[in-house]
Formats: C-alpha cells, sequence, structure tokens
C-alpha cells in the first residue's frame, strides 16, 4: 500500500539546524522548555490516538447501542445475562434489548467479512505509519524521536475525544437566525475535535500561534499535507484555545510563501537530482515529466540551497518564528522546486490544464473549473491554453528536425532523463507516460494556464470541490459554489452538461405541471416511505412520469461514472498533495458516493477531508457508509429531507430496500453527520439555492456570506415562480384561469382525474417544453464557445 506513498526520513540529519538557529532567532526549542515540549508530543500523541480510535469506532459493531445494553451484554454468558442483577425484569424494555441484540449480530456479521477486514486493516496500517512519522519528525526537533516514539505507544486516546457528532436539525427559523457565522464554526471545532487538556493551552496567545504555525510547517516537510495532517492540525488549534481562523489564514500565508520563494529557486539542478533517484521510487507522483515544470512556478535559477533555505525561511518566518528555524522545519521542501510544485499540483496547472483532457474521454465535459470566475472567461482561457499548445507543439518538431544534425548542449541529460520512465500514471491504465524532447526544455507544452502561475496569492493547501446535481442553465455549474470563501482553492465540477441539464430541466418542468400539483395534496396525507414501501404514487403523476424518468436514470448512470473518473483524478493527484473537501447536492452527492466507494476498493487513504452529501439519490446502509467513512478523514455529512417528495418519486423505482440517504439519517455510525432538513426542504429542486446556507448552520468553516445572502434571495424568488406556474397548470386544469391575488377561478367544472388520453397529451407536451429548454440552453453554450474560438 505504501509503496508509492513512504513517508518522508530523507530529512533527519537536517533537525539539528532547527535545533541550533542563528543567536536572537525564535524557535520551538528556545521558547519552550524541556517539559513544555515533551507537552508538545504528548499532544500530538494524544491527538492521533484519538483520530486512530476515530476509525477503530468506524468498524465497531456495538457504536452506537445502547450503553446500557453494551455493559449489560457484552463478553458475559447467556446464562450471566439471565441472572444478571443489573437487570429489573419489571422495568427493562425487553424489547429493546432483543432489537439491540439482533442489530449487534447483524452487525458483527457484517463486519466479519474479509473485505471489511481487510479494510479496517487498511485504514488502520496507513494512520499508524502517518502517526510514526509525524511524531518522529516533530520529535526531532522539540525533544528527540526516541521520547516522541515511547509516547505514541503509550499514550491512549483521551476519554471524549473521538470524533462523534450529533446529530442536527435545521429549520427554517434557525436559518433566518441571527447566529453569527463566527460563533458557529467556534462551536462546530469544539464538538468535532474536542479539545486535549494539555498545560500548553494556558501560554500566551503569541506563542501558542508560534507552536501551531511550527507544526504546520513539520507536516509540510514530510512532503505532503494529506488529510490526516489537516484533521491533526484541527485538533491543536482545538487544543490551543485558539479560533479557527489562526489556523486557515496560517495556512493561506505558508502556501503564498512557498509559491513566491519557489520562485528563487534553481530547476535545472533540481531536474538533475531527481533524475538519479528516479530509480528509487519516492513519493510523488507528479515524476520527471514534470520537473522541467518548475517554470510553472516562474524558476529564475541560479541561487545556492543554503540561499533558497533562507529565503523560504524569511518568508516562512514571522509569527514570532525566525527564518533560520522556519526553512529547517521545512526540510527539504525548503530548496526544491519540484516538491512545491508537486505540493500544489502547480506543475502544468494539472486541475484545470493537459491532464483533465485524458478523464474527458470518459466522462463528456468532464473538468475543474476556478469557481469565481465566469463560464465565459474560463472558455476563452481554455481556448488560448490549447492555441498556445498547438503553437508550442509546432515549434517543437520544427526545432527537431533542426537539431538532429547538431551536438546536444549541456542541457541533454536532463532532456534525456526527463524522456525516461517518469514514474506518471495515465489515467485509468497505471503505464507510466514519457515526456517528448520538447516538453523537456525551459517549459513544458502544457504550461499554457498561465493564471496558475501569475497569482500564487490564489493559491492554498487545501481545495475544495462542489458538484452541481442538476441544471437549468450551464451557469448553475459553477454559481452555487461561490458561497465558498477563500480559505481553499474551490473549484466547481462540470460533467455531462446535456443529462444534467435534461434533468434539471425535466424537473423544473414536473413540479411545475397540473399532474404534480394534484399530485402533491395527495402525498402530503402519507409519509414519503409509505409512499415508496407501498408503490402507491397518485395515478396523475405516473401517468406522465416518463417526463423524469429517463432524464433521471441516464444521469444517475453517468453520475457513476463520473465519480470512478473523479477518483482517478484525486489518486493521479490531479489536485497536488493537498487534502480535498467534496461537496454536492443531488447526483452531484451520487458522484462523490461512487468517488469515495471507488477510493476505498483502492485503499486511496489520505486524499480526501470532509465530505458534504446533500440530498444524495444513493443507498443509506450502514454497511456502504462505513466503506465511505474509511476514506473520509474529517467530517462525512448527510443532509437529509424525508419531505423530499421529488427525490422519492425520482427514486421509487430503484432498490428502494437499501434506503434512501437524501431521505433519511445513517444508523450506526457515530462519526457520520446527520442533519435533517424536513422542515426547510419540501422539495429537491430547493437544495441548489440552500448549499449555503446549510454548511453556514452546520458550521463549514469558509463561506462567503454576502453569497449566501445572495442565494437565500434567489430561493425566494423561485418559490414565488414556482408558485406562479403551478397555480396557472391547475387553473389550466379546472378550466379557469389565474387571478391577480393568485387565486384559481374556476371557469369551468373541475376535473379531479385525468383521463388517459388527457395524460398523454400532457406528458408529450411536457417532454416537448424538457427539450426546447435543454436546446436552447446546449445551444447558447455553443454560440458562446464559438465566438470565443473566432
Amino acid at each position: 500500500m505504501f509503496k508509492h506513498v513512504p513517508w518522508s526520513s530523507h530529512d533527519e540529519g537536517k533537525s539539528s539546524d532547527a535545533k541550533h538557529p542563528s543567536e536572537g532567532e525564535e524557535s520551538l526549542t528556545s521558547i519552550l522548555d524541556v517539559n513544555q515540549r515533551s507537552e508538545l508530543t504528548l499532544l500530538i500523541a494524544s491527538a492521533t490516538a484519538s483520530m486512530r480510535k476515530t476509525i477503530e469506532s468506524n468498524f465497531d459493531a456495538s457504536a452506537t447501542l445502547s450503553p446500557d445494553f453494551v455493559d449489560d451484554f457484552t463478553s458475559v454468558s447467556e446464562d450471566d445475562k439471565i441472572m444478571n442483577p443489573n437487570i429489573d425484569p419489571g422495568t427493562a424494555d425487553v424489547g429493546q434489548y432483543d432489537r439491540e441484540r439482533k442489530l449487534k449480530e447483524k452487525r458483527e456479521k457484517e463486519l466479519s467479512a474479509p473485505k471489511l477486514r481487510e479494510l479496517k486493516a487498511a485504514a488502520l496500517d496507513f494512520i499508524d505509519q502517518w502517526r510514526i512519522s509525524v511524531i518522529e519528525r516533530v520529535g526531532s526537533i522539540v525533544n528527540s524521536k526516541e521520547t516522541a516514539s515511547s509516547q505514541v505507544r503509550s499514550t491512549p486516546a483521551p476519554k471524549g475525544t473521538t470524533h462523534s457528532p450529533s446529530d442536527k436539525k435545521i429549520n427554517p427559523e434557525s436559518l433566518e437566525s441571527d447566529e453569527k457565522s463566527d460563533d458557529v464554526v467556534a462551536s462546530t471545532l469544539a464538538a468535532l475535535y474536542p479539545p486535549i487538556p494539555t498545560p500548553l493551552s494556558s501560554l500566551d496567545e503569541p506563542t501558542r500561534i508560534l507552536i501551531l504555525h511550527s507544526t504546520l510547517l513539520l507536516l509540510l516537510s514530510l512532503e505532503h499535507y494529506v488529510a490526516q495532517s489537516r484533521v491533526l492540525l484541527l485538533y491543536l488549534t482545538s487544543s490551543l484555545k485558539l479560533p479557527l481562523k489562526v489556523l486557515t489564514s496560517d495556512e493561506e500565508k505558508v502556501a503564498v510563501g512557498l509559491l513566491e520563494a519557489a520562485k528563487h529557486m534553481s530547476g535545472e539542478s533540481e531536474a538533475q537530482k531527481k533524475a538519479d533517484e528516479n530509480q528509487q521510487s519516492r513519493k510523488w507522483k507528479v515524476g520527471l515529466a514534470s520537473v522541467a515544470g518548475a517554470a510553472i512556478i516562474g524558476v529564475t535559477g541560479g541561487l545556492a540551497a543554503p540561499l533558497v533555505a533562507a529565503g523560504v525561511g524569511s518568508v516562512m518566518g514571522g509569527l514570532g518564528l525566525g527564518a533560520t528555524a522556519a526553512a529547517g522545519y521545512l526540510g527539504s521542501v525548503a530548496g526544491s522546486t519540484m516538491l512545491v510544485g508537486g505540493l500544489f499540483g502547480a506543475y502544468g496547472g494539472r486541475m484545470t490544464g493537459q491532464m483533465m483532457d485524458n478523464y474527458a474521454r470518459e466522462v463528456e465535459d468532464f473538468a475543474f473549473l476556478p469557481a469565481r470566475e465566469s463560464l465565459a472567461n474560463i472558455d476563452k482561457k481554455a481556448k488560448d491554453a490549447k492555441d498556445e499548445e498547438q503553437k508550442k507543439e509546432t515549434g517543437g518538431k520544427r526545432e527537431n528536425l533542426v537539431g538532429q544534425s547538431k551536438t546536444q548542449g549541456p542541457s541533454s541529460t536532463v532532456d534525456t532523463n526527463l524522456t525516461s520512465d517518469s514514474g506518471v500514471q495515465k489515467p485509468q491504465s497505471g503505464i507510466s507516460s514519457t515526456t517528448s524532447n520538447e516538453s523537456s526544455k525551459t517549459q513544458p507544452s502544457h504550461l499554457s494556464e498561465k493564471e496558475t502561475v501569475e497569482d500564487p496569492s490564489t493559491r492554498r493547501l487545501r481545495v475544495t470541490v462542489g458538484i452541481t446535481g442538476w441544471l437549468t442553465s450551464k451557469e448553475e455549474v459553477v454559481t452555487p459554489w461561490r458561497v465558498l470563501g477563500t480559505g481553499s482553492e474551490v473549484f466547481a465540477l462540470r460533467w455531462e452538461l446535456e443529462a444534467l441539464m435534461n434533468l434539471g430541466n425535466s424537473m423544473m418542468t414536473m413540479v411545475s405541471s397540473a399532474a404534480w400539483g394534484y399530485a402533491k395534496s395527495e402525498m402530503i396525507k402519507r409519509t414519503i416511505f409509505a409512499e415508496l414501501m407501498s408503490a402507491m404514487w397518485p395515478v396523475a403523476l405516473l401517468q406522465v412520469s416518463r417526463v423524469v424518468d429517463n432524464p433521471f436514470s441516464i444521469a444517475r448512470s453517468r453520475a457513476e461514472k463520473a465519480g470512478e473518473v473523479l477518483a482517478d483524478a484525486l489518486i493521479n493527484k490531479a489536485q497536488g498533495e493537498r487534502p480535498v473537501t467534496l461537496i454536492g447536492y443531488s447526483l452531484g452527492a451520487r458522484v462523490i458516493y461512487a468517488c469515495l466507494m471507488s477510493l476505498a476498493r483502492r485503499r486511496a487513504f489520505g486524499l480526501v477531508e470532509s465530505a458534504v452529501l446533500i440530498g444524495a439519490p444513493t443507498p443509506s446502509t450502514t454497511a456502504d457508509w462505513r466503506v465511505m467513512r474509511s476514506v473520509v478523514a474529517s467530517r462525512l455529512v448527510n443532509v437529509y429531507s424525508a419531505n423530499d417528495y421529488v427525490l422519492g418519486f425520482l427514486y421509487r423505482t430503484s432498490s428502494i430496500q437499501y434506503g434512501v440517504a437524501g431521505l433519511q439519517k445513517i444508523e450506526g455510525l457515530p462519526s457520520v453527520e446527520n442533519v435533517d432538513v424536513s422542515e426547510t426542504v419540501s422539495g429537491h429542486l430547493r437544495y441548489r439555492y440552500l448549499v449555503g446556507s446549510i454548511l453556514k448552520k452546520i458550521g463549514f468553516e469558509d463561506l462567503q456570506l454576502k453569497e449566501v445572502r445572495k442565494e437565500e434571495e434567489a430561493l425566494k424568488k423561485m418559490d414565488e415562480e414556482e408558485e406562479r406556474k403551478t397555480l396557472m397548470e391547475q387553473g389550466k386544469g379546472v378550466g379557469g384561469k389565474v387571478l391577480e391575488d393568485g387565486k384559481i377561478w374556476e371557469g369551468g367544472e373541475q376535473r379531479g382525474k385525468q383521463s388517459k388520453e388527457d395524460a398523454e397529451k400532457e406528458a408529450g407536451r411536457m417532454e416537448r417544453e424538457v427539450k426546447e429548454k435543454t436546446e436552447k440552453g446546449l445551444l447558447q453554450r455553443a454560440r458562446e464557445q464559438l465566438y470565443i474560438s473566432k
């Protein structure tokens, strides 16, 4: 499992430099005494033990069962249970005990399956190796590896510090409350990452901030920033009693600082060094094919390593930390363009560059779009990128023809190495790619995405991907995700535009139809699960069901494929070596479901920090969510509404026996967050405008509140328009008209039921309407792209 991700050990000999910074400079060893440094490694050992315990709880058959049941019925014989003096037959809820006993037996059987046992072992093995690498790295700076390692072995998880979120319920009143976002975030931090008691929390705030800053640099020195590292920093932030914005601000400064400092590193020597080490298969999948891409971050070359380290230290210092200590904490990252570039996925702008073209062959329109740019600007940049690519390819071929008869210059060694086995895996195939000679010059051919180079201030140590589940316009690929803040790099995943637009228009047409209006009045008399289990949907609705059934079936199938391809992109480090948060609503949540299941099958841990699934048309079984949870390091959130009749109707022909996550809570997993929005969401279409409000109420750490308010206003307008259309359709159905006050004047006899012929006519009309809307939306996009290409 770790042959591609060996934890860094090459910088062991450099720790002494960090222990002895220049005179007058501050470092962990100068501001903390021996006992305090030991407390720091003990705190890290305790936090990582809590993280390990959270993984174990994910595979615990007794999780979420009544404590009384577990105490009374665990590790005792049947005779002992009968004679147990703690159980009073007169007051005990025998039925409850029996249900929980059966539930525990069912879970034990499930957990005994070989695949789950292997998954658990792999997850624990991953975090154990990560824990050792972290504690040894920190220990080498503040005390010793031996001391720190012994603390890991002997320190249990402090009681009550595992990740066990409580279920939440969001109602309309709470959405409109004036509770400050910062207050919600602070309470959420303490609840999700319970503070671990430590004497360090009583130190003055500048010292506590310096400890957090130094730990971040030490984690980056491992040449990656995996999701578990981020969770550890969240535990430290909570335990040191610091606001979360201290951590996010520090992450932003470090990201910008690293890329700024990397401008002064030598690219050519770095490429040669990596060429020599390539046969040892080091951690990075960036590989030699990307080494020449050091130019992506503006390499000017020529500075010696000590000077580079000092430059990085100057940028990474601050907050009271000396430049020499900062460079020492970063280790080899302080002097390597390749490691910095690989960390950010910077070589070639991988999340928006050539790499994505390979995935687009698997899923139509598959691309990561910067969420804060307009689609027109994104399309224009893509067009410019392709034009530049073609020019460079043409120029490169011409250079090769001319250069065949010439003697190779000093750079030929680097070029030759760059065209050898690079270790860069092609999507799907796993075959190492090679780089043509022209791409191994100063700048590879795919570096045309200059926006990733020219503005390092937009780069972050974390990535967030928002995934839309249906469309009525092409802009909705991006606009829902503008509520996300600047603490991470935010991308919108574009996938299968035509299928999603067809689905969105179908749903909009259906919910504003007369058939839906008639059906809804019948449906609300029963619970949605009664409708699902009895299959007794209103006849009027079933008669026009084909309008949405086919679009939903097609889009759901494409979502499965998109999820697999997204998993490939993450495994191949499109995002670099940074943790990713996935957020999706409707079929966007289905994409996340498929992605996480694929990552788990492939034992790809450490990639996903958090995942938020909103109104998910996925199974709700404990077994599936247990598997998903194993590859999510931090928050796994299920947002559901028991009143989402649209989702219930769409999902009625699926495997309903496995439940529907978007309609109910996930049972049996204490580390999965369930958020009930039943009182707020009465229809699936509302999720599009509630993303920001929901994220705000669950304490999501980084939001643009101005954009959230825009969403809320748009929702009000949508509700008004939907009500108006529904009244108009109902007015047509009763032979009447809609008056100015919104009431229906019945100018004819009301028809409670549609004839078969009438239903067929309405279904045909609705299908034509959907087709026209979809074609119009796609045609508009085609026109814009044609205009840009001129």
